[in-house]
């Protein structure tokens, strides 16, 4: 099993989250707009409809797991993985990746972790997030500036309690794209249509959400209240 040192600790492979909460929102979005925003990855949007994109916003709060607690914001698209070839249009979402964007964290393992293990774009924030309410809310705040204030409303039930084998991650940092192998196990889990606020802040991420033509009615919201998270080792593609 291969191993790394991050600050003066050994982190085996594969690295292991015991329990988390997920909430998520996808939103459609202008293809032309992100890829302007994921231009310097060099890789290329999914589109799920003529000139629509999906844009992934998700908070999760890290209870227990191989990298401590923590809070976590992420800001991600569906791509079309490295190499893919032929036409766009919704054929894309069968073999889609998630590009993760923007993955500010509020402590200083994971940000090196993630940056070191998986070229995870890791940055330090405030990540205030309420969890125990009918509305779970994440307000985000970076450099002291807000980025946003996010609700999301859990909706109906989805069976869960298998595992799941979500879309391929891809990292870029540094010049390199890694492809992230991960899976998920979920209890709890709830969808809706719809189901999310947002209030954008003065930060330059919000004015990025912003050019992307959000605040708008994601197309469906998730909660998941206990998820089981897994991440192998990187691979460069």
């Amino acid at each position: 099993m291969a191993s790394h040192l991050i600050q003066g600790r050994t982190v085996g492979m594969p690295v292991r989250v015991r329990d988390a909460e997920v909430c998520g929102a996808f939103y459609p979005v202008r293809a032309d707009a992100a890829r302007a925003v994921i231009a310097y990855s060099g890789l290329d949007v999914a589109e799920v409809l003529p000139g629509k994109a999906v844009c992934v916003l998700l908070f999760i709060d890290y209870r227990d797991g191989d990298l401590d607690a923590y809070h976590e914001f992420g800001m991600a698209f569906l791509i079309r993985p490295p190499g893919t070839t032929g036409s766009k249009g919704p054929a894309d979402l069968r073999h889609a990746g998630l590009f993760v964007h923007w993955l500010p964290v509020d402590q200083a393992f994971t940000l090196e972790a993630g940056r070191t293990l998986w070229g995870f774009p890791k940055e330090l924030a405030d990540i205030e997030l309420r969890l125990n309410s009918p509305y779970k809310r994440c307000v985000l705040r970076k450099d002291g500036r807000l980025v946003l204030d996010m609700l999301v409303k859990p909706g109906v039930p989805v069976p869960g309690g298998a595992v799941v084998a979500p879309f391929a991650a891809y990292t870029h940092r540094e010049g390199v794209t890694r492809r992230v192998p991960w899976s998920v196990r979920v209890r709890g889990a709830r969808l809706r249509a719809g189901g999310a606020l947002i209030r954008l802040g003065n930060h330059p991420i919000a004015k990025e959400l912003s050019e992307l033509g959000l605040p708008r009615r994601a197309t469906f919201t998730t909660t998941v209240s206990h998820a089981q998270l897994t991440f192998g080792e990187a691979l460069e593609t």
